[in-house]
Order: structure tokens, then sequence, then C-alpha cells
């Protein structure tokens, strides 16, 4: 059996496994480390782990769909390390939003980039009820009459 875990970590705001698996990007490359968590019903938050990293070396971004968060350490001088164990290397990292999903705030701490999202579902897509055998289709939760 194939492990699907990597297409998981990448997708936010989806239900199904097939929405995920078309909807996946990720570099791939394991760096930086992040995760994805659901807060609420229509919450979610991403932390990426940027040690090393300040607000100016940081770029959080939406386009089409997509949250990319990049980061780039502009240092003046090389540091001679005898050990460097902190990676402070350049990245971006592609996460595929689900439709109706948005970002409500990025803050910077701890070391940890969190990146707020919120599921908002317009009314006309929520799921209601239709009343059965009525004379005029009308819903009873939601809108007042179904289309």
């Amino acid at each position: 059996m194939r492990d699907f875990s990597p297409y998981f970590r990448s997708t936010v705001g989806f239900d199904h496994l097939f929405d995920m698996l078309d909807q996946v990007t990720d570099a791939g490359n394991g760096y930086p480390p992040y995760n994805i968590e659901r807060t609420d019903e229509t919450r979610y938050r991403i932390s990426v782990a940027v040690a090393g990293f300040g607000e100016k070396d940081l770029n959080v971004e939406v386009r089409d769909g997509v949250l990319t968060v990049s980061g780039k350490r502009e240092e003046a001088a090389k540091p001679s390390f005898l050990y460097q164990g902190i990676a402070g290397r350049t990245f971006e990292r592609r996460f595929q939003l689900a439709e109706h999903v948005e970002v409500r705030a990025a803050k910077l701490e701890n070391g940890l980039l969190h990146v707020d999202l919120e599921r908002i579902v317009p009314e006309e897509k929520k799921p209601r009820r239709i009343a059965i055998n009525a004379t005029e289709l009308k819903a009873i939760d939601g809108q007042a009459r179904a289309a």
C-alpha cells in the first residue's frame, strides 16, 4: 500500500483525500519543517519553523489559491562557524488552499511563523434542508427559497 502522508501535509481546508491529491503542491525537500493544525471547525493554522529568520527576512504571499511562505536571510558578513546546526538557507514553501480558505493573519513568534487561515463558505454554498411535500420549495435552514 502506498503512503500518501506527504500529500496530506501540503493542503489546507480539504476534507476529502482525492481533492487533496489533485491540489497538492509541495517542494518535497522537508525544509523548513511545519505543522498544519485545525483550531476549530472553520479555522486552521500553519506553523513554520524559521529559527534565525527575522520579520524582514520572511515573505508570506497568496496568489491564485496558493499560499507561499519564503525566507532569505541577508547577512552582511558570513560568520565562521565551528559547527552549524541551525539551517539558515533560503527556502520557499507552497500550500494549495482549498476553495473559500482565506489568510487572516501572519505572526512571527519564538522562531515560528504562524499563518492563520479561515474557511468562509458563502451562504449559497452552505447545505440547506429542503421541506418534503411542500407546495412550494422552501428551505427550512439557510435561504428562504431553494433554487
